[in-house]
């Protein structure tokens, strides 16, 4: 059912910001929210006073990759511990490239292996892929036209990032676990947050956000 011509006010608009969240498969952005609320209205503001009133209680509102979710609150994490396969483990060799792809990206192969100073594997890459922690950036404008990474919103997830510009010194890497091993030589870290430039054709296809099968049905 429509709006017809309704003007929801302040309270209205956080309370449909509430639903959209909680129904999503997955966070959203301030963007995805706008897309289905009534044109004009200020979102941010919505979010800014749903982190406020959920502050402190059970389920917290928090920003990953620059969208929003509702996640159990952590101190309250004891409670939701489960028997489960133990996760994959990250060789060393993947640990490295992960780390190289998340401070170099957009890089190719052949600069991984550069700062590495060795060979890689195909399953290494092929390991973050499927994992869901590297993702293909586009193809180089170079002879060749080699394939770029960069990392993926799972990997911002996994060590608890907002963006590529929360992305800690080469210290609080190896304190958080990202870099457990010997640093490679000629290993640097510029910064993630640089402008991508136009050496790169990026890909076309658009992230479209998930919701429950039911929330969409139309009526």
């Amino acid at each position: 059912m429509s709006d017809l011509g309704f003007q929801p006010d302040e309270a209205e608009i956080e309370r449909r910001v509430e639903a959209l969240l909680f129904a999503a498969a997955g966070p959203l952005s301030a963007a995805d929210l706008a897309a289905r609320l009534p044109e004009g209205v200020d979102v941010g503001r919505a979010i800014a006073g749903l982190r406020a009133r959920y502050q402190g209680r059970g389920v917290e509102l928090e920003c990953v990759a620059d969208r929003w979710r509702f996640r159990t609150a952590p101190d309250l994490a004891f409670l939701m511990t489960e028997e489960r396969e133990e996760p994959r483990r990250l060789s060393r060799a993947a640990l490295e490239t992960l780390a190289i792809i998340a401070y170099h990206q957009p890089v190719t192969r052949a600069e991984i292996e550069s700062v590495r100073g060795v060979s890689m594997s195909k399953g290494t890459l092929d390991q973050l892929l499927e994992m869901g922690f590297v993702r293909l950036r586009g193809r180089r404008r170079s002879p060749g036209r080699p394939v770029t990474y960069g990392t993926a919103d799972r990997f911002l997830e996994q060590f608890g990032l907002g963006s590529l510009a929360d992305l800690p010194g080469l210290a609080e890497m190896k304190a958080a676990g990202l870099l457990n091993m010997n640093v490679p030589a000629g290993f640097e870290l510029p910064s993630p947050a640089r402008p991508d430039g136009e050496e790169e054709d990026p890909p076309g296809d658009d992230e479209v956000p998930e919701f429950a099968q039911d929330f969409l049905r139309e009526s």
